[in-house]
């Protein structure tokens, strides 16, 4: 039996992308929200998740970072995607012919050059794959869609222009979720691991916290904070840090880290993507 992968968008998106590139294998599921992709996975639906967490353009992508401790899904891997924008038309139309392209809001924004430099006007639309599929189905040629490569192949459009993006190192970080963890792994780039904490309400914890990363040489990649319960007053820290729980320097760090949490939660022990170096 075929296993299946779920992933967030319409067929064509950039998290199917994702999941094509990374598991060949898998059957991907497209799922409306990551809400929807998450619960697949929890309901045996599928056996995997690909989801997008941050890009080297825009940030960290909303809300994931709130879905993932409550999920009861484990991470068991990364993948670094190189999101290349395409222009895409009905089949036969000419750069020239172009006057407006409709995409997610986002990928607009990255291809503000070439977009000026053609005289083509920007056109709003919920997401990349689905305005890919609304101009095919519209069938004007003056309309084109920014989208992946593998949108134009699944909805019958051309490639009128490679790589529009304006900066040249688009790149999505994707992580990977299972209904069971896997500590196992080893992998031959480093491993990673993600947690979140609570930090308890005493003078400078958080700075306390960290300071056994410090002294430990633990390597911390990401620490980032965001309310919860829609308290001011209680914050949510989110990190990733080189290195595997059982090894003697990440074990002290997460050790004196414990004492000045109130909460701390595992997230997920993986292998490093050797794109990430």
């Amino acid at each position: 039996m075929t296993k299946r992968i779920a992933f967030q968008g319409e067929p064509g998106a950039y998290s199917h992308q994702a999941c094509k590139e990374t598991y060949p294998e898998m059957e991907p599921l497209a799922c409306r929200t990551f809400e929807d992709a998450i619960e697949a996975v929890r309901t045996r639906k599928a056996d995997l998740a690909m989801l997008p967490v941050e890009n080297s353009t825009f940030g960290r992508v909303a809300d994931i970072h709130h879905l993932l401790p409550s999920s009861s899904l484990h991470i068991v891997s990364e993948a670094f995607v190189r999101v290349r924008i395409n222009l895409l038309a009905l089949p036969g139309t000419a750069l020239e012919k172009v006057k407006r392209a409709k995409s997610h809001t986002m990928l607009l924004g990255q291809c503000r050059a070439f977009l000026a430099n053609q005289g083509i006007q920007r056109v709003t639309g919920a997401d990349t794959a689905g305005s890919a599929r609304e101009v095919a189905q519209a069938g004007d040629p003056e309309m084109a869609a920014l989208a992946s490569e593998l949108a134009g192949e699944i909805y019958g459009l051309d490639v009128l222009a490679r790589g529009i993006e304006d900066e040249g190192t688009n790149t999505t970080r994707f992580l990977v979720m299972s209904r069971e963890p896997d500590w196992s792994q080893r992998g031959s780039d480093g491993m990673m691991t993600t947690f979140v904490f609570q930090v308890r309400n005493i003078p400078a914890a958080l700075y306390k916290a960290m300071g056994g990363f410090a002294t430990n040489g633990v390597n911390m990649t990401k620490l980032e904070s965001y309310m919860v319960g829609g308290s001011f007053s209680a914050t949510q820290f989110y990190a990733d840090i080189e290195g595997h729980p059982d090894d003697p320097a990440v074990a002290r760090a997460l050790e004196e880290l414990e004492y000045f949490t109130s909460e701390l939660v595992m997230l997920g022990v993986y292998p490093a993507d050797p794109r990430r170096h």
